[in-house]
C-alpha cells in the first residue's frame, strides 16, 4: 500500500504541531491544528485578483495552504511567524511566500499598506491587552481603506473587546460557528468603521 504525498505532509504538519506545543505550549496555545473547513471559512472572499495578503500566527501553514489554494499568488502572501522551526518548516513548504520570522506587531515596519486582508490564527484572548491592541493596530496600519482583518476564537465572544473595536474604530462581523474543528471555532471580520 503507498502512502500519498498529501498523506505524509499532514502527518509530518501534525507532528511538527505536537512537538512544537509541547515545547512552547503558551505560544502554540492550540490542542490541534485548525481544520481544512476553518481555513476555509477564514479565507472566504479571496481569489486571484485579491491583491496582498498577510498572515499572522501562521504555524504549519494549514490557512496558508487555503490562502494559495483560493489562487492569491504566492508573491501576494507574506507569514508573520515567531517559532524558527515553524519559519524553517514554511519557507521550505511555500516557495515565493515572504516569510518573517517577526511578531505581528511588527507588520507595519516590513510591510507597505494597501494589503487586502489579514488572516490572523493568533490566539488573541490569551495575550496581555497591550500586545493584542499592537497586534490589530498594525494589521490596521497595513490594511488599505477597504481592507478586513480576520480573526478566529474558540470562546462565545470577539476576539477583542467592545471597548477596543470602539477605541479603533471598527466594525465586526461574526461569522458562522465552525463545528468540524478541534475545538469549534467561530470567525469573526474587522473592517473600519
Amino acid at each position: 500500500m503507498t502512502v500519498s504525498a498529501s498523506s505524509r505532509h499532514l502527518s509530518s504538519d501534525l507532528a511538527l504541531f505536537r512537538r512544537r506545543l509541547l515545547q512552547n505550549p503558551r505560544q502554540v496555545s492550540a490542542i490541534a491544528p485548525s481544520s481544512r473547513t476553518l481555513a476555509r471559512a477564514m479565507t472566504l472572499g479571496l481569489g486571484p485578483q485579491t491583491g496582498r495578503v498577510i498572515e499572522f500566527g501562521p504555524g504549519t501553514g494549514r490557512f496558508t495552504e487555503a490562502i494559495l489554494d483560493r489562487g492569491v499568488p504566492p508573491e501576494n502572501v507574506t507569514l508573520f511567524e515567531l517559532d524558527a522551526e515553524f519559519v524553517a518548516h514554511l519557507r521550505k513548504k511555500f516557495p515565493g511566500v515572504t516569510v518573517h520570522q517577526a511578531g505581528a506587531e511588527t507588520a507595519a515596519a516590513l510591510v507597505d499598506p494597501g494589503v487586502t486582508a489579514v488572516i490572523s490564527g493568533l490566539p488573541l484572548l490569551s495575550m496581555p491587552d497591550g500586545l493584542r491592541q499592537a497586534i490589530v493596530g498594525a494589521a490596521f496600519a497595513v490594511l488599505a481603506p477597504r481592507g478586513r482583518y480576520v480573526q478566529f476564537t474558540y470562546g462565545p465572544s470577539p476576539p477583542l473587546p467592545a471597548e477596543t473595536i470602539s477605541a479603533l474604530g471598527l466594525t465586526v462581523n461574526k461569522g458562522h460557528k465552525i463545528w468540524a474543528n478541534l475545538p469549534p471555532a467561530r470567525v469573526y471580520r474587522f473592517r473600519r468603521a
